[in-house]
C-alpha cells in the first residue's frame, strides 16, 4: 500500500534529514514508527500523506508513483487514509460531533447514514457528554480523542497517526490503541508513531526505527 524505494528529503540546500528510505508498509498491517525527538518521524509520515515530496528516490501510495499523480487526483487519494496530527486540525466553528463526522459529509453522505455511529464513535473514546462542545472549550486529551475519532470514521484503508497517545493517561492509551488493533483486525494498515517505549512493549507489532535520518526495521 506504501512502498518507498532510496528516498531522500532535505528542507532547501540543508542536509537530509532522511536518507536512504526503503521499505513497505503491507495491506492489513500494524507497525510502529519510533525514534527520538527530531528523529524524522513526522517527515516521514508528510511523505507517506503526499503534504511534501521527498528529495530523491521513489514513493508509491496504493501502485501509483506519487509524483505522476494529477494533483486533481490527490484528495480522492487521501480519502482513503486517516490521519491523526498532533496539532489536532480541528475546525473551532464545529462542534465535536461535527468535526467527526466531516470526513463522511466530504463525501457526499446524509447525518441520517452516519448519525449513530458517529455517536457511538465518541462515546466509545469517552466524549459522549462532549458531542456539542467546540474545540476551543476541550481539554488537549479531549481533543487529541476527537481529532482520533475524526481519522477512524470513514474506516480508512491506512491509518497515519503521530504521537496519538501523547495527551491522554495510560488507561486510555493502552485503550486508543487496542481500538487501533480492532481497526487493523478489519482489515486497516496501521502506523503509529510514538516514543513511548513502555506502550510499544506491550505489544508484539512490527518497528520503524527512524535514527539520525536513516531506518532500521524490526520485525
Amino acid at each position: 500500500m506504501i512502498d518507498f524505494e532510496n528516498v531522500g528529503l532535505r528542507y532547501g540546500l540543508g542536509r537530509e534529514v532522511l536518507s536512504d528510505m526503503t521499505f513497505r508498509i503491507d495491506p492489513g498491517s500494524f507497525q510502529f514508527l519510533t525514534g527520538s525527538s527530531g528523529a524524522g518521524k513526522t517527515s516521514l509520515l508528510r511523505l507517506m500523506l503526499m503534504s511534501i515530496n521527498p528529495s530523491r528516490g521513489r514513493i508509491k501510495l496504493f501502485s501509483k508513483e506519487t509524483s505522476q499523480i494529477p494533483r486533481r487526483d490527490i484528495p480522492f487519494i487521501r480519502r482513503k487514509l486517516g490521519v491523526v496530527f498532533q496539532d489536532f486540525r480541528l475546525l473551532d466553528h464545529l462542534t465535536t460531533y461535527e468535526n467527526v463526522a466531516l470526513p463522511l459529509r466530504v463525501r457526499g453522505k446524509t447525518e441520517l447514514n452516519y448519525r449513530s455511529d458517529v455517536t457511538d464513535l465518541l462515546k466509545w473514546v469517552g466524549l459522549g457528554e462532549r458531542i456539542h462542545a467546540h474545540p476551543p472549550v476541550l481539554s488537549g486529551g479531549e481533543k487529541q480523542r476527537a481529532a482520533i475519532a475524526r481519522a477512524l470514521i470513514g474506516q480508512p484503508e491506512i491509518l497515519l497517526a503521530d504521537e496519538p497517545t501523547g495527551n491522554v493517561d495510560p488507561s486510555l492509551a493502552q485503550r486508543l490503541l487496542r481500538l487501533f488493533i480492532e481497526l487493523n483486525r478489519s482489515g486497516t494498515s496501521v502506523v503509529i508513531a510514538t516514543h513511548d517505549m513502555a506502550l510499544m512493549d506491550q505489544f508484539d507489532a512490527r518497528r520503524l526505527v527512524v535514527n539520525e535520518g536513516r531506518l532500521q526495521i524490526y520485525e
